[in-house]
C-alpha cells in the first residue's frame, strides 16, 4: 500500500456508537492508527432526510463540522435517508462524506434496500426509519444497534457493516492517492480531478 498522508485524528459527526465503530473498523483495516472521536454536530437536514441530495448534504455538514470541532485531520459524516420511487415504493439510502483540513472531500453511498410497505407508511406519517423499525419489531433504539439493514437482511448486513462500506468508498482518494491526483494546482488553486464537489 502506498504511503498515506498523516492521519492522526479523525472526527465522526455523530456520537452514535455504530457510526464511530464503523469508522474505527475501516481505519484499522487500512492500517491507519488514528484516534477516532465522535462529535455531536448538527446536520442541518431533517431528522429523516429524503432523497440522495438531502442525505449527502447532511453527511457533508456533519463531516465538516466534526472536523472543525475536534481540529481533526479528517472529518467523517454518515447520514441515512429514504428515497420514494415512482411506483410508490420506498428504499433506503445512506452516504458517507470524508473531508480533510484542505477542504478536499470524498463520498461513498447508496445502500438502496427496499423497505416494507408498513415501514414506508409510518415514515410517510412522520416517523424516522429507526422509530418505524422499533414500532414494527417491538424493539428499542434500532438505529444504535443492528439498524433496519440488520433486521431486514436477517443479520447478514448490519448497520455497522453497511456503514463500513460507505466509509471505505469515501476514503478511496486517501487510500489510493496516485489514482485521484490529490494535489492542488498552485497556479489556479483548483483541486485535483479526483475530488468530489460534495
Amino acid at each position: 500500500m502506498p504511503e498515506l498522508p498523516t492521519i492522526r485524528r479523525v472526527a465522526v459527526g455523530s456520537t452514535n456508537p455504530v457510526k464511530i465503530a464503523a469508522v474505527r473498523a475501516v481505519l484499522a483495516r487500512a492500517d491507519i492508527a488514528a484516534t477516532v472521536e465522535g462529535a455531536a454536530v448538527p446536520s442541518d437536514v431533517p431528522d429523516q432526510p429524503r432523497g440522495d441530495d438531502e442525505t449527502i448534504r447532511g453527511a457533508r455538514n456533519r463531516a465538516g463540522r466534526a472536523r472543525e470541532a475536534l481540529d481533526a485531520d479528517l472529518g467523517v459524516g454518515l447520514e441515512g435517508g429514504i428515497v420514494e420511487l415512482p411506483d410508490g415504493s420506498m428504499r433506503t439510502c445512506a452516504w458517507a462524506v470524508v473531508v480533510d483540513r484542505e477542504g478536499r472531500a470524498g463520498s461513498g453511498g447508496s445502500l438502496a434496500m427496499p423497505l416494507p410497505p408498513a415501514v414506508a407508511a409510518m415514515i410517510r406519517d412522520g416517523l424516522e426509519l429507526g422509530h418505524a423499525m422499533d414500532r414494527l419489531t417491538g424493539g428499542r433504539d434500532t438505529k444504535h444497534g443492528a439498524g433496519a439493514s440488520g433486521i431486514l437482511t436477517a443479520g447478514l448486513i448490519d448497520r455497522q457493516r453497511a456503514y463500513e462500506s460507505l466509509v471505505t468508498y469515501a476514503l478511496a482518494p486517501w487510500l489510493s492517492p496516485a489514482y485521484y491526483d490529490m494535489g492542488v494546482d498552485m497556479g489556479t488553486g483548483e483541486r485535483g480531478r479526483g475530488w468530489d464537489d460534495v
